[in-house]
């Protein structure tokens, strides 16, 4: 009884830490983790703290500086990197090189110096035909994440359906071909959609279900993986 009082004050403890909380997912995630108690604390820029969900911790700071997100890392147990380029476009490059790899960097620095036990991260599928300055980024920042030997749980979608982001609804009937098609059925699984709430059910599951101990071997949620946990599936 003792042992479980334990893990159960351990739970209500954890802070989860959430960088670009108040982005595309990271509003939307913060409210989810706050409806099911959890205590969460978001990342913010100055100024940003009026877009922050109701419920949450706001820790203004710079995403890019790793002694302030460290700073924002004290006392968390989890942390969620969620900071990137808005729309990414293969001509937002530079934008790429600053803010996507620069805060993966600095958060992955904060959390070795903090202890963080579990990071998880939103990469990218690959490999893919298109936009490979910005898959090449994704990867090298899943490589630091690696060499880190932290505890990880990255994510891997392609494209995540939601508002202000619906534009590849038109390629639907292209891939219900596609993965029906055995030359490109591969390819067009690796790539294919997912909705927003599909990425919070899969984002959600990985913050409340840490892997066991996998330094420097991140457990990886393609879309086939964030699909059948937003289903109730394998692994859910």
């Amino acid at each position: 009884m003792q042992c479980c009082k334990e893990h159960l004050v351990e739970r209500i403890r954890r802070i989860i830490l959430i960088t670009g909380g108040t982005g595309y997912l990271g509003r939307a995630l913060c409210e989810v983790l706050v409806a099911r108690g959890a205590s969460v604390r978001a990342l913010v820029r100055p100024g940003g703290a009026q877009r922050a969900a109701r419920g949450v911790e706001v820790c203004q700071g710079d995403a890019l500086n790793p002694v302030s997100v460290a700073a924002a890392c004290e006392g968390c147990d989890t942390l969620v990197h969620l900071v990137g380029t808005p729309h990414p476009a293969s001509w937002k490059q530079a934008e790429f090189e600053r803010v996507d790899r620069g805060s993966l960097f600095a958060s992955v620095e904060a959390a070795q110096w903090s202890g963080i036990r579990h990071f998880v991260y939103v990469s990218v599928a690959h490999p893919a035909p298109t936009m490979h300055g910005y898959i090449g980024i994704r990867m090298e920042c899943e490589r630091r994440l690696g060499e880190a030997s932290l505890t990880a749980t990255i994510l891997r979608p392609w494209y995540v359906l939601g508002e202000g982001h619906r534009w590849p609804l038109a390629l639907v009937p292209f891939y219900w071909l596609a993965e029906r098609f055995g030359p490109t059925r591969a390819g067009a699984l690796r790539l294919g959609l997912v909705t927003h709430a599909q990425m919070l059910s899969a984002l959600g599951w990985a913050v409340e279900n840490p892997p066991p101990n996998s330094a420097g071997n991140p457990r990886i949620l393609d879309v086939a993986a964030i699909r059948a946990i937003a289903a109730g599936g394998a692994g859910a």
